[in-house]
């Protein structure tokens, strides 16, 4: 009598699994940004339920969802269960000879960040040898404008996604030198495109400065930002466009290794 139940309810918890996954599989480069009707339109499920789905996801992170345009879009918790697999493997092992070096050139923390929504999270680092140093560790999260890799991320979005980030943002006032004007942290991005590197002084933590350039895969596609960070004593002034030229070398560098060839890019945005 307790057997029929039990493979009734292992059914439905498996089509649940399986609606789930297909759901997320409806996510790509192209469609970064769904909701709830066009989910079901495609599914071919109930709105009740694909919102069910949604929630449930959203509570477990593993989708983050717009409270302004009602839409989801993959979680950070997709990208730390990918650290296991080739997409991650790909940038740890592009980035690593040559983070080191920059690490071992620079003589700073040097840190690879990706775009979490409005936050960046840094998943590879190397820390300064020196005794005064800037200290963290991976899987760290920051505001994405007050930081030199937010700003990068930031800055190479395409425009409708930015637009998106942008809208309703309440900018939090780190520091007396946080960017918290839209306008003004708009002209900041327009610099960091033209430039190739963007740079933060005393703007998430007195006392702290950095400076970070775009990473790009093989279709030239900003997907991290690498920096190079330490205290503003080190980090100011010539060493600061020293370290900036260091930090774009080596997004450029970890960008080949991923794939990306500059001419190919040629007369595309970012």
């Amino acid at each position: 009598m307790t057997g029929a139940p039990a493979v009734g309810r292992r059914t439905a918890t498996l089509s649940s699994v399986q609606n789930a996954a297909r759901l997320l599989k409806e996510f790509s480069g192209t469609d970064r940004e769904l909701g709830v009707t066009e989910l079901s339109r495609r599914l071919g499920l109930g709105k009740s339920t694909v919102h069910r789905l949604l929630a449930t996801l959203a509570a477990e992170r593993i989708l983050d969802h717009d409270p302004v345009t009602g839409t989801y879009r993959l979680g950070l918790v997709v990208y730390e269960l990918g650290t296991n697999v080739s997409a991650h493997s790909d940038l740890h092992e592009a980035a690593t000879p040559v983070l080191e070096a920059l690490r071992n050139a620079t003589k700073e923390t040097v840190h690879i960040a990706v775009l979490d929504g409005r936050q960046v999270v840094y998943v590879e680092r190397l820390e300064s040898p020196q005794a005064l140093r800037i200290f963290g560790r991976i899987g760290h999260r920051n505001h994405a404008h007050c930081t030199s890799n937010g700003k990068v991320l930031l800055a190479f979005l395409p425009k409708d996604q930015l637009d998106a980030v942008l809208r309703g943002w309440r900018m939090e006032r780190r520091t007396p030198h946080t960017i918290t004007d839209p306008a003004a942290f708009r002209a900041e991005l327009e610099r960091v495109r033209a430039r190739g590197w963007a740079e933060n002084v005393n703007e998430s933590e007195i006392g702290v400065a950095s400076v970070a350039a775009p990473i790009r895969d093989g279709t030239g596609r900003v997907v991290a930002a690498v920096s190079v960070a330490g205290p503003v004593q080190r980090l100011n002034g010539a060493s600061m466009r020293r370290f900036a030229s260091s930090a774009v070398q080596a997004g450029q560098a970890i960008s080949a290794r991923l794939g990306h060839r500059p001419e190919r890019a040629a007369g595309g945005g970012g």
